[in-house]
């Protein structure tokens, strides 16, 4: 592990301070607790990290009172690994039991509640057999659950120094693993292949998983940016796109490069001008005070030089964390105000010749100046491999 890589995990304070700002809001908003069902969300709060989120037997809880430490409402084969993080309050079950997979755990432990906030907007879910959801609305009959999305985003998407500079470690191997694209991808390898490849050096770089890399290569240009890649070779006169979503000790980097094949023709060399100059833009743009708005228009704006739609394909980036994409959205119907400390990615598009695309994508921070990269930034003109 090289000397500047941050250690993994959060002290103890960071997870009181979490707590704390978000029992002050619940007091504003008149909730006597939290309920906690999604991987990102009981991370945030607990520091609880397990694989076994990854099947969908069984359900995870953590409840935060409205003043105290949270409670956790886990599988018994989850405890162990619970009790090494800052939790003290840990109730168990032999999981999976479906006649009962914690339903009475948390019903005892929410009985005393009148209003409890739990996540029901955009981008969120319900991670529990919706059964389930029913027998336990149906046993609390004076418990109302209240939308406490906005709530919790609004925590989220302000990181603190120390998720700053996790963010800025994964984005740095995924900095370095793009500059060792060109010893691997060349003319006549496999697009698959290259995708392997691409996987294994992150790795070797030190990524803890490289859950997301997607692309594509086509002759001056791509079409599609998120078919799974074939054993087609790249030829000369291609546009290799890869873009990768890697993690380290919980948290995402998102950001691709873009690449010609041999030789790149003037389409694409202008095309990737364009959108340099775009995330060039949202850089100046991503100041404390503006909107999610602002930045969309800053980029589109500069996109709009080639083409028409201002490469509006719904969003030109996102906020990024704990997840993959995140809120914000950077979209025209978006108007949330940027804060200090948002880490965000830019991610520009733009349609050109014969139904071809690009796509550019840097990961930065919100400051009041202006954006602060956290990935290397890509150069200024279409490099060829």
């Amino acid at each position: 592990m090289k000397s500047s890589t941050p250690l993994r995990g959060f002290s103890d304070a960071e997870f009181a301070a979490r707590t704390q700002a978000a029992q002050a809001l619940m007091a504003a908003e008149g909730l006597d607790g939290l309920l906690m069902m999604t991987e990102p969300e009981v991370q945030y709060f607990t520091g609880f990290q397990t694989l076994f989120w990854q099947s969908p037997t069984r359900p995870w809880f953590v409840f935060i009172p409205a003043s105290g430490k949270p409670i956790a409402i886990i599988p018994e084969i989850g405890a162990r690994l619970m009790r090494k993080t800052w939790i003290d309050d840990i109730r168990t079950w032999p999981a999976p039991r479906p006649a009962d997979d914690g339903i009475s755990l948390l019903t005892e432990v929410l009985a005393g509640c009148a209003k409890v906030g739990v996540l029901k907007g955009h981008e969120t879910q319900l991670r529990m057999p919706l059964a389930d959801w029913e027998r336990l609305v149906q046993a609390l009959p004076k418990v109302r659950f209240a939308d406490a999305t906005q709530l919790v985003r609004s925590l989220r998407m302000v990181k603190s120094a120390s998720e700053i500079e996790k963010l800025a470690a994964i984005c740095a191997i995924g900095s370095a693993t793009f500059a060792k694209v060109p010893q691997f991808a060349r003319e006549g390898v496999p697009l698959d292949q290259v995708f392997r490849d691409f996987r294994r050096e992150a790795l070797a770089q030190g990524a803890d998983s490289a859950p997301y890399l997607v692309g594509a290569s086509a002759q001056g240009g791509y079409t599609d940016v998120i078919s799974p890649p074939d054993g087609t070779p790249l030829a000369a006169g291609d546009i290799l796109m890869l873009d990768t979503g890697l993690v380290r000790d919980g948290y995402f980097c998102d950001f691709d490069r873009n690449w010609a094949v041999g030789r790149a023709g003037d389409p694409a060399r202008r095309a990737y001008d364009v959108l340099w100059r775009a995330t060039q833009a949202g850089i100046a743009a991503a100041r404390a005070g503006n909107t999610a708005q602002d930045l969309f228009m800053a980029m589109s704006a500069v996109i709009a030089e080639m083409d028409d739609s201002g490469g509006d394909i719904g969003r030109l980036g996102h906020g990024l964390g704990l997840q993959l994409t995140e809120q914000p959205s950077l979209a025209a119907f978006d108007t949330t105000p940027l804060r200090e400390n948002m880490v965000i990615t830019l991610e520009p598009s733009l349609s050109y010749g014969d139904g071809l695309m690009m796509v550019h994508e840097e990961n930065i921070v919100v400051t009041g100046q202006g954006g602060r990269l956290l990935s290397t930034p890509a150069p200024d003109a279409l490099p060829v491999i």
